[in-house]
């Protein structure tokens, strides 16, 4: 099989990609990642045309690798035709039986597993191929040397929900602290109106990777394991929710992959839930029930190793138990919600978090972010 180049000249496999968005074959690509370069942008950088930036469009958005072809990248467009295909077939080839057998449950976790991950990969190339064609007409930028010991936010969150007579506004709180390989992090949103109280607390080992608070010369890409415990308790409509999860998260750098993918990443998640809903009332019977989680993003990091530095991220996310709820599709197959995040350190001490999801509901947050330890 043929290679490609990284970001620094060194070949990898085509099959490199394809291996590390599945967070549990990415064991063994992080110890090789290239350096994040702090310098101006190389006179090597592709120059944007504007042939490719309409293929990628259309139709580039079926066919993932005409962008980077159009342009000239033959073996970064074989790739994502490979990617895209492996999607293509883990979508069908373990949607079908879900969709025909009527989601039996003891079918359904596996095969929703494989048609996510399918999903996900399909996704991703998408993606990277708009990437490849208008991400010339920008910088691209790096992954931050280092992210703060401890930060703590403080915002506004607004939901606005058809089932619910009115709109929400929340409180958002959050804290983040890293000690070495470990990362833990509590978040909370509480409507003052009618005691719409959501806390979510857990933790992150970089398994794999640089740690976040050292990331050095590293290029952000890692694999973590992630446990947390939720409760969400919504006195108006007579419900608490509470539970555990656990979660296996990789990120994968695609300057990697080819230099004209430098300044973007993706992300793909794994795992379950153990959750138990009680309902206050007379009739009303509690219900002890797991949920498949999973994730899938395509992202670029904001600022060139300077005091700016962060990141924003397109993304899908699996639940259907947080404020968006669940997008409402046709047929039998349920779907979680889509959202896009940024989060950006403007300083050494101050920055913002924004974050838009939509699903059965819309919500949005803006975040004032303060880094106590940085």
């Amino acid at each position: 099989m043929g290679r490609q180049f990284s970001g620094d000249g060194r070949k990898l496999p085509r099959w490199g990609l394809l291996l590390a968005l599945v967070p549990a074959l990415a064991m063994g690509q992080a110890a090789d990642a290239p350096g994040a370069p702090d310098a101006p942008v190389s006179a090597k950088q592709p120059v944007f045309e504007v042939l490719p930036a309409a293929i990628s469009v259309a139709p580039g958005l079926v066919l993932h690798g005409l962008g980077p072809l159009i342009a000239g990248d033959v073996p970064l467009a074989k790739t994502l035709f490979v990617v895209e295909g492996t999607g293509l077939v883990l979508l069908v080839g373990a949607g079908a039986p879900i969709y025909l057998s009527g989601q039996t449950r003891q079918l359904a976790g596996p095969l929703y597993a494989l048609a996510l991950t399918g999903a996900g990969l399909f996704s991703v190339s998408a993606l990277a191929n708009l990437y490849v064609a208008l991400g010339p007409a920008f910088p691209p930028g790096v992954a931050p040397l280092r992210l703060p010991r401890l930060e703590v936010e403080a915002g506004y969150q607004h939901v606005v929900d058809a089932s619910f007579p009115r709109r929400q506004a929340f409180v958002s709180l959050g804290a983040v602290a890293r000690v070495e390989r470990v990362r833990w992090e509590a978040g909370a949103r509480v409507s003052p109106g009618d005691g719409n109280l959501r806390v979510r607390a857990g933790g992150a080992y970089r398994w794999l990777g640089a740690p976040e608070g050292a990331l050095g010369a590293a290029d952000g890409t890692a694999l973590d394991v992630e446990a947390a415990a939720l409760v969400h308790r919504f006195p108006s409509e007579g419900y608490t929710l509470g539970g555990g999860e656990v979660f296996l998260r990789g990120r994968y750098a695609l300057a990697r992959v080819s230099p004209r993918l430098a300044g973007s990443f993706a992300e793909l998640g794994l795992g379950l839930a153990l959750q138990r809903l009680s309902f206050v009332g007379l009739g009303a019977e509690d219900g002890l029930e797991d949920e498949l989680l999973f994730t899938a993003g395509y992202g670029v990091y904001l600022g060139r190793g300077g005091p700016l530095r962060g990141e924003a991220m397109l993304y899908y996310d699996h639940r259907k138990d947080d404020f968006p709820g669940a997008v409402k599709s046709a047929g039998r197959v349920p779907l979680g919600y889509f959202g896009l995040r940024g989060r950006v350190l403007l300083t050494e001490r101050w920055g913002l978090s924004a974050e838009v999801q939509a699903g059965s509901a819309w919500v949005g947050r803006l975040s004032l972010v303060r880094a106590l330890a940085p």
